[in-house]
């Protein structure tokens, strides 16, 4: 009985002298291991941020003199990839004009907005290689560009659309200032209008009295019939646009560029009507094979 209550004093004394805020010595055990985990974590941190321990990606594409940061945050990558050289032909086109590029790195810098990543320098000059030169690229059909392996929707609209933007610029700055104030800025308009047309056809360029161009008009029906247009449709047509003066067009992509007797009876028509009316036949163009022959020129108008 007296060792029963000896024990007891003992336990109590033990339990009294602990301090109420210390763990069991398993509770203590377990706060170790997660201030040991903290610390380890903290370490891989510190590891992770150091600049030997960045990932091969984080330094792709950027130069040892530029401030560390994201790819991302860098407007022209200087890497050796694509990217770094996509990069590297902007600030070519901006530092130093379109001149210095070659016409197969104009094409690739268009193919950029088709291809958001690879390499388009290959692609650019098989373009050219097929077609023969940048001109012809731009003014080949949907069908002639579906042809080239590698090339699908996106890249052909891209090439459609320059084609388009060109002509509506230069149709648009024709239409600024006199056409035929020079043979040269006339041929020009025309190279440029003609552009790309594989068949024959029958165009009308009506002028105002300062010789600006009022509408361009492609006529209906087939070129190559010896009376493509009437007279007095011409005329009303001219009356409509308040047009003082003409110039026609026959366009022969693959014909010799040479009047017949159709074209004459057809001229002396037109000036007949015109002379009533006060509207002035310039000039007759025949355009074929690269060639423009102006029947005023030739003394036949």
């Amino acid at each position: 009985m007296r060792l029963a209550r000896d024990l007891a004093r003992l336990r109590w004394d033990r339990s009294a002298k602990r301090p109420a805020h210390h763990p069991p010595p398993s509770v203590q055990r377990f706060s170790g291991f997660a201030e040991d985990t903290a610390a380890i974590q903290r370490s891989a941190d510190q590891t992770s941020s150091s600049p030997l321990r960045r990932s091969k990606a984080d330094w792709i594409g950027r130069s040892p003199d530029l401030p560390p940061g994201p790819r991302s945050a860098l407007p022209f990558p200087e890497g050796t990839g694509p990217h770094g050289h996509r990069g590297r032909m902007r600030q070519k086109l901006l530092e130093r004009g379109p001149d210095a590029l070659a016409d197969y790195e104009l094409l690739e810098m268009l193919l950029f907005f088709a291809f958001k990543q690879g390499d388009t320098k290959p692609l650019a000059k098989a373009l050219i290689n097929r077609h023969g030169s940048l001109a012809k690229v731009l003014t080949a059909s949907e069908k002639e560009l579906a042809e080239t392996s590698g090339l699908g929707a996106p890249s052909i609209a891209a090439l459609k659309l320059v084609q388009a933007t060109a002509l509506r610029l230069a149709c648009s700055e024709r239409m600024e200032q006199p056409v035929l104030n020079s043979w040269d800025r006339l041929t020009t308009y025309l190279g440029t209008a003609l552009a790309g047309e594989t068949t024959a056809q029958f165009r009308i360029l009506f002028l105002d009295s300062k010789n600006r161009l009022i509408a361009d008009e492609a006529q209906a029906g087939d070129a190559a019939n010896p009376m493509p247009v009437d007279p007095r449709a011409v005329m009303k047509r001219a009356l409509e646009l308040h047009a003082t003066a003409l110039i026609l067009v026959h366009h022969h992509p693959d014909g010799r560029p040479t009047p017949g007797q159709a074209d004459r009876k057809m001229i002396a028509e037109i000036q007949a009507a015109g002379a009533i009316l006060s509207v002035v036949l310039h000039d007759h163009l025949i355009v074929g094979k690269g060639r423009t022959l102006s029947l005023r020129r030739e003394g036949l108008l």
